[in-house]
């Protein structure tokens, strides 16, 4: 009797060993449904890694950095402001002739489900310079000029000059309006932003509602991480007051944002073409090409 019971309960283990089992493969696609779904939330909403495949926010931004953008605060209304480093899609045609990636069936497949941002999306990074209502100015090689006020910057690439002498578009005085920004890039002298591209339909101007977000991290290579804060020399007297732009806006704290993402940086890895115009690419959990 003694031993009929025993090998009824081995039985009934061995059955229910077999039940957890098959009830595991049975959840897998939903745990990987769910996952997936987080995922795309967390891009859409929150946060997206890009990587700097360009020179043109050297040294601030070197090429193989990975960063994180902020995406969640646009949504409590805050714009973007003088200083930060921002990710916007072309507002008009400033990549033109520069190479689309041939995607891969993997890559189509998570474009489709939106893990990994179409081929023809193209996107740049730079620092806003102007908001709506500011006057933006270079003469000779600088210094830049805000509003009247001189911006010592030294963000910029060492050996260039924050403006440049060239006809093509280094000398300049603009308006900007509301709604727009003024981009550029660190390295002044190997940037394609604003200046260069005065001839489109919005006078080198950045729509508000064109950017992706602001770039709050370094995140990879691990040896670079750091935050990307708004430099001091944007904080001094007199220049805020002159955006009627400026305001009172909620914003979701970055010490928050950057508790949820900074995991993410880690295994969001890709690459992008390299070109000079601060073109930069989504990276992806697959690696990229």
């Amino acid at each position: 009797m003694t031993e009929h019971r025993g090998g009824t309960g081995q039985g009934n283990g061995d059955s229910r060993q077999g039940a957890k089992q098959r009830s595991f493969w049975k959840e897998l696609p939903i745990l990987v449904g769910i996952a997936l779904v987080l995922a795309l939330l967390i891009k859409t909403f929150l946060v997206q890694a890009f990587s700097i495949p360009s020179d043109s926010m050297q040294n601030t931004l070197q090429r193989g950095d990975r960063v994180l953008v902020d995406k969640l605060t646009p949504w409590f209304g805050s714009q973007p402001e003088r200083g930060e480093v921002v990710v916007f899609h072309d507002p008009d045609n400033w990549l033109a002739g520069e190479p689309t990636p041939n995607p891969n069936a993997l890559q189509k497949a998570l474009t489709f489900i939106g893990l990994m941002p179409s081929a023809e999306e193209k996107d740049l990074i730079k620092r806003v310079i102007g908001v709506g209502g500011d006057t933006v100015e270079c003469k000779g090689t600088g210094p830049l000029l805000v509003n009247g006020h001189a911006l010592n910057e030294p963000y910029v690439y060492p050996g260039n000059t924050p403006c440049s002498m060239d006809e093509q578009g280094g000398q300049f005085k603009v308006k900007v309006p509301e709604g727009f920004i003024w981009v550029m890039g660190d390295h002044r002298q190997n940037s394609r932003d604003s200046r260069y591209n005065q001839g489109d339909r919005n006078h080198g101007m950045v729509p508000v509602d064109k950017v992706v977000g602001r770039a709050i991290v370094k995140a990879w290579p691990i040896n670079r991480w750091g935050t990307l804060p708004v430099p001091d020399t944007f904080d001094q007297p007199g220049l805020q007051a002159q955006s009627s732009a400026a305001g009172s806006v909620a914003v979701a704290p970055h010490g928050v944002v950057l508790t949820a993402v900074v995991p993410v940086a880690l295994w969001r890895r890709g690459r992008g073409v390299r070109t000079r115009t601060g073109i930069v690419r989504t990276t992806t959990a697959t690696g990229g090409r």
